[in-house]
């Protein structure tokens, strides 16, 4: 029950997506799934073009770049010890650059709609409601500034896990908080990433649980909305060089998974970023305030 306010009733304070204080892991899952029902329009649809305009370029670079027509290099088990040790430096070389590739269309795609939907899960938390047009105004200004954060954690978490992976896992929590903290608060670079190591630290284990969660769940989406398109593909393809309609399928499948996994993982992350401040900088009163005056 609320009054004509908007406001609960009862002693929680919920102006929008999620109670104003400390949230439970569930709280932040469900607070996630909520603003992307109820902003649906501007969560799904602005997903939906990233997603599709990202499988357009995955599937350009496939055919022209990265040559996934052509029979993947093999190691033969049969073949002496040195001639498959020379077979998978071969298969090594030739897989980094086309993780380069890839990784640089994620980056740039994803950047761009983390920060977006960042933008959204704000207002939803104060129960605004805002558009396409009204998210990208904001993100806008910060824009630049958010690909070179989004590559700096990704080379900081890289060069972390190729050492013994433990220090790569580690800064993932550490800075996980820079995105929602840059886009929220405004700042700069360097101040978002000492604010996301401040606002996880004595709770790292805390952050990562709630990461992993997240990781899980939209791994496990994503894996059964791609089942039927993969279905449709040979199993042999990587080996004897996909077809450009086997590609076609793959990628598509891709980009409807991004489109519901994507949201889901921001969401999360920019709550979590809330649910922190909330625990230590008593963030609740200050957005109450807030959603009052709205």
């Amino acid at each position: 029950m609320s009054d004509s306010s908007g406001w609960s009733t009862s002693r929680e304070r919920r102006p929008g997506v999620i109670p104003l204080r400390p949230l439970m892991l569930g709280e932040i899952v469900e607070g996630a799934v909520t603003t992307m029902r109820r902003y649906a329009g501007v969560v799904f649809g602005s997903a939906a073009v990233v997603a599709l305009l990202s499988a357009v370029v995955y599937y350009a670079a496939d055919l022209w770049v990265l040559d996934a027509t052509s029979p993947a290099p093999v190691i033969d088990e049969n073949a002496p010890p040195e001639v498959q040790l020379d077979q998978a430096v071969t298969q090594l070389q030739e897989a980094l650059p086309q993780f380069g590739v890839l990784a640089l269309i994620t980056l740039v795609t994803q950047t761009f709609l983390s920060g977006l939907l960042t933008v959204v899960v704000g207002r939803a938390v104060l129960g605004q409601s805002v558009g396409v047009r009204g998210a990208w105004e904001e993100l806008r200004p910060r824009l630049v500034t958010l690909l070179g954060l989004t590559l700096v954690v990704t080379l900081a978490v890289m060069v972390g896990t190729a050492f013994f992976i433990v220090p790569g896992v580690w800064l993932y929590a550490l800075l996980s908080l820079a995105t929602p903290a840059l886009v929220l608060e405004r700042g700069t670079l360097g101040t978002a990433l000492r604010r996301s190591v401040a606002l996880v630290q004595g709770a790292w284990w805390r952050v990562f649980g709630v990461l992993v969660t997240a990781v899980l769940v939209t791994w496990v989406v994503s894996y059964l909305i791609q089942w039927p398109f993969n279905l449709a593909i040979d199993p042999q393809a990587f080996e004897r060089g996909y077809t450009p309609e086997e590609l076609m399928l793959q990628e598509l499948g891709g980009a409807v998974a991004r489109t519901i996994t994507v949201p889901f993982s921001a969401a999360v992350t920019a709550l979590l970023y809330i649910d922190q401040r909330m625990r230590r900088e008593n963030l609740a009163d200050e957005l109450a305030r807030a959603a009052r005056a709205e």
